[in-house]
């Protein structure tokens, strides 16, 4: 009987250590980056072999759990830096590079993202958010080595300019989403560096002039809280005649007249997202611009344009 008991207690329980190659790759591709990294590589030695499988890196995306989490000043700092980089550039490492279509991720440098570049031919998606150290040097060798490139989202990178724009355009003819959002800085004090917030850059026109004339197949375009002004929004119409999604929430240069007959020009246009008011109320101080509450666009002529 204790010999049954024995063997039922090894049914109940089976060594997980010896599921076969297959079916445990199978497993791992169910979960994501994260519960891979911090989870099943500390297994042993067969679930470490297994978690560094190419088949499980076509995707490379962290994005989801730096949104499921409050965001941190931890995540602006030198140390997480070097984290996120040398988790992608193990990453890359591991997949061999070629099978990867998409990376979504942030705080990581010119290092980790020139490695990918270089390595990563079939990139379709990149997604580097809140990358403070990211440069035109890397951004560079993307369009270089990325050709099949689709989206591109740079927002809050603020050592990339309007020359990675035009790289991106002209090599990656096919580019379709760009995201070039700056940061709010009434919701980010505290948690970024004074020094950085008023780093956002200014040539929102220069930026504006490029996306028009290197990426005439745009769809989707994000540029919140971006200093372009009216003649920033005629370049982009003029040049990016297929837009069907733009938002220009916390544009403060632009009044509800400028965003109207701009948009009219755009007949693919299907969804235009705005503020309710052109001027971020958030930034001053309720108790002594308490008057903006009452404002109307009706009397926003272009002298009061901030």
């Amino acid at each position: 009987m204790a010999e049954k008991d024995h063997e039922g207690d090894e049914t109940r329980n089976p060594n997980w250590a010896e599921l076969t190659y297959e079916c445990l790759t199978k497993i791992l591709s169910s979960l994501s980056l994260e519960e891979r990294w911090t989870g099943p590589m500390f297994v042993c030695k067969s679930w470490i072999h297994a978690c560094k499988d190419p088949c499980l890196f076509s995707v490379v995306d962290l994005e989801s759990a730096f949104c499921s989490k409050t965001e941190s000043s931890v995540w602006w700092s030198p140390e997480f830096e070097r984290k996120i980089d040398s988790l992608l550039i193990s990453v890359v490492n591991w997949s061999g590079g070629i099978n990867i279509k998409e990376i979504r991720i942030r705080h990581c440098s010119d290092q980790s993202l020139s490695f990918a570049a270089e390595r990563c031919p079939n990139l379709q998606v990149l997604s580097i958010n809140c990358c403070p150290n990211v440069t035109n040097a890397s951004i560079g060798k993307i369009a270089s080595h990325c050709p099949l490139l689709t989206e591109l989202d740079i927002s809050y990178c603020y050592e990339i300019s309007h020359e990675s724009l035009e790289f991106i355009g002209i090599n990656c003819p096919n580019i379709k989403i760009l995201k070039r959002n700056l940061l709010n800085p009434s919701q980010h004090v505290g948690i970024v560096l004074n020094e950085y917030l008023n780093a956002c850059p200014q040539d929102g026109n220069v930026e504006a002039a490029a996306i028009g004339k290197f990426m005439p197949n745009l769809e989707h375009l994000e540029l919140r809280f971006s200093k372009l002004t009216v003649h920033g929004l005629a370049a982009i119409t003029e040049g990016c005649v297929k837009l069907e999604y733009w938002d220009l929430c916390g544009c403060a240069n632009l009044t509800s007249r400028d965003i109207e007959n701009a948009s009219t020009k755009l007949k693919n246009m299907k969804r235009l997202e705005i503020p309710p008011c052109y001027v971020p109320r958030d930034v001053f101080p309720t108790e002594r611009y308490g008057h903006w509450r009452l404002y109307d666009e009706r009397f926003q002529p272009s002298s009061f344009q901030i």
